[in-house]
């Protein structure tokens, strides 16, 4: 599958959340939405990232976007990482990778010359009629939060 890209249609889904909730994504979304993939709960690079888009969740209410982050972890583990970090995003499972995989980002990487399959650090801002506006593939997360932040100023101040 290629990976989900500006100006593609989001695939979508309905999954498990956090706190025992659900969160669906489809053609018409009651709000536009920043969709962060990251490969493991409670690791440093992911942590980061999911402090950052807490800090600024706040800055992105203001303009009327949602702030959600996938994994494949379960939920359990989720509602363990909130709790630990007082993150204040919506964090969905996707134990069966399906919707990982539908987005393009389910990829075989290598760490040390082993090979293995996991998840593309992918963010993607997506309009209320759920079309991807931005795409950021293989993402370092040092300034990535406040790019993001900017890009959903440019499409919805």
């Amino acid at each position: 599958m290629s990976k989900v890209g500006a100006g593609d249609k989001a695939p979508g889904f309905t999954l498990p959340t956090d706190g025992d909730g659900e969160f669906s994504l489809g053609g018409q979304n009651e709000a536009p939405v920043v969709l962060f993939f990251y490969p493991k709960d409670d690791t440093s690079g992911c942590t980061k990232e999911a402090i950052g888009f807490s800090e600024h969740l706040e800055d992105f209410s203001k303009l009327g976007v949602r702030v959600v982050g996938m994994s494949p972890d379960p939920v359990k583990k989720h509602d363990k990482f909130k709790a630990k970090h007082e993150l204040t995003v919506t964090l969905v499972s996707d134990e069966e990778k399906t919707t990982l995989e539908d987005y393009g980002i389910w990829v075989e990487k290598s760490m040390y010359g082993r090979k293995y399959m996991g998840v593309e650090r992918t963010t993607l801002l997506i309009g209320k009629d759920g079309t991807v506006l931005e795409a950021w593939h293989k993402v370092k997360v040092p300034g990535h939060v406040e790019a993001v932040l900017d890009a959903a100023r440019k499409h919805f101040s």
